[in-house]
């Protein structure tokens, strides 16, 4: 009895077993159902008199084309996949045309291919843009969890998959017009060419093809193709987890600032010329992506850097970490940090004011500069250092209080000076009155003489 119970429990706990995996790649199977046939249309951005990002001798119009053509060529590789440009020469084509182009060919999915830049040059990183609108806001979190952790892979920061929102819904006209015609659509943003986090990544032809096939790599994950070609199998292939009937709060447009930006001293080392500071921060609504910093109050800020931990594929970021700045010890230091999120609305921290450090030569190392007597020193001479020939040869045998015996002597003979000088003014003062004294006895003998001799006899 008690062996059949064991068996029937281990038998129970297997299905059990067997159960819960089926269930996980259940929930991370693709949304998108597409049937037998697939259609796959790539749409090269701008063209014509639109010509896109232009900066650092490259026109986007010709980088979206020749990213676009190595993705379309990767995907001829793949197994029972039919794939078509909007365009193949240089020509402008509305956003319209290019949706109604891909609904002509019965498309399961349309690929805008661009390419970055922003108006300060601080941007840098990859994104896919897609629909608000369910259920395409899930294929396009699927597909763009695929292609971002291609990104990844080369190095490029991650920027989210993410929704914009405009007055007639999509802001971006290529993903409304899509999704007006039923058609899943996204816009891959593959880097910022004005950014020299990005600019190595889109310098030449061979680093956008490379793109390219990023790509298409993502969409044979995303569609779980097959390549006899290449020798790889994505049927089995398990996507992130999505929701097709409302928005996924991690794509979802925020329009607010970080919630929470702080900034505190931690430790100052003058000698090193470093300031520790210990920064907390948060924004409830999506990741926190760059942080800069300003020493002057404001006025002038730091070149952003990435806010550690940050994954905007998970939503993740770390909300406290420490940061060392050089502040020179002679400069009262002003600082403001400001926290970005992955929308690049930011908030700045409080002000922290370091004193500056005075080295006075009056003022003493206890207050953090160098001791007021080290200025006054010689430096050693360097081993290096090579006196000329005479300078000790000739010089004097001294004893160490030597030049003490000789400051002692200049100053007795400034002494002498002034005690000759003192009885200079004695002896010329006692001259002066002496002879007016000898000069007064005189006049008055004169006076006396003349009396006696006009007396009559």
């Amino acid at each position: 009895m008690i062996k059949k119970c064991v068996y029937r429990f281990a038998v129970l706990a297997a299905a059990v077993l067997l159960w819960l995996p089926a269930v996980k790649a259940e929930a991370a199977s693709r949304l998108q159902d597409t049937g037998d046939k697939l259609v796959i249309v790539i749409d090269p951005g701008h063209g014509g008199d639109n010509r896109g990002t232009i900066e650092n001798n490259h026109e986007e119009k010709f980088m979206t084309m020749t990213t676009a053509l190595a993705m379309y060529e990767e995907l001829q590789r793949y197994d029972n996949v039919e794939v078509y440009l909007t365009r193949t020469e240089d020509v402008k084509l509305s956003l319209k045309e290019r949706a109604e182009f891909a609904v002509s060919v019965d498309a399961d999915f349309m690929f805008s291919i661009h390419y970055n830049a922003s108006a300060n040059h601080e941007l840098y990183g990859s994104e896919v843009w897609v629909s608000s609108v369910a259920p395409y806001n899930g294929y396009g979190l699927q597909f763009g969890h695929e292609f971002l952790s291609e990104a990844r892979e080369m190095g490029l920061l991650v920027r989210g998959v993410k929704t914009r929102l405009g007055d007639e819904g999509d802001y971006y006209g290529i993903i409304r017009e899509s999704v007006a015609l039923n058609l899943p659509a996204l816009i891959i943003e593959h880097c910022h060419v004005d950014n020299i986090n990005d600019t190595d990544f889109c310098d030449t032809d061979e680093d956008l093809k490379a793109f390219g096939i990023a790509d298409a790599t993502a969409v044979a994950k995303y569609f779980g193709l097959s390549s006899s070609e290449l020798n790889v199998d994505y049927s089995g292939y398990a996507l992130t987890e999505a929701s097709a009937t409302s928005l996924n709060s991690i794509t979802k447009n925020d329009d607010t600032e970080p919630d929470v930006c702080q900034i505190s001293l931690k430790q100052e080392d003058y000698e090193a010329e470093t300031v520790t500071l210990e920064v907390t921060a948060a924004d409830y609504d999506s990741p926190l992506m760059y942080y800069s910093y300003s020493l002057d109050g404001g006025k002038v800020f730091s070149e952003r850097e990435t806010w550690p931990g940050c994954d905007a594929l998970a939503g993740t970021y770390t909300d406290t970490f420490t940061l060392d700045l050089k502040v020179p010890a002679n400069v009262t230091a002003e600082i403001i940090l400001r926290a970005y999120n992955s929308y690049d609305l930011y908030t700045e921290s409080n002000l922290l004011t370091r004193p500056k450090v005075v080295t006075d030569e009056k003022e003493n190392a206890s207050q953090g500069g160098q001791d007021a007597a080290d200025f006054s020193k010689e430096p050693p001479a360097s081993s290096e250092t090579k006196e000329l020939p005479g300078t000790t040869t000739f010089r004097p045998a001294m004893s160490e209080n030597a030049e003490e015996q000789e400051v002692s002597f200049l100053i007795f003979l400034k002494l002498c000076l002034v005690l000759v000088a003192v009885l200079f003014v004695i002896v010329f003062v006692s001259q002066l009155f002496s002879y007016r004294k000898h000069k007064k006895r005189r006049r008055q003998c004169k006076n006396e003489f003349g009396n006696s001799k006009n007396q009559v006899k």
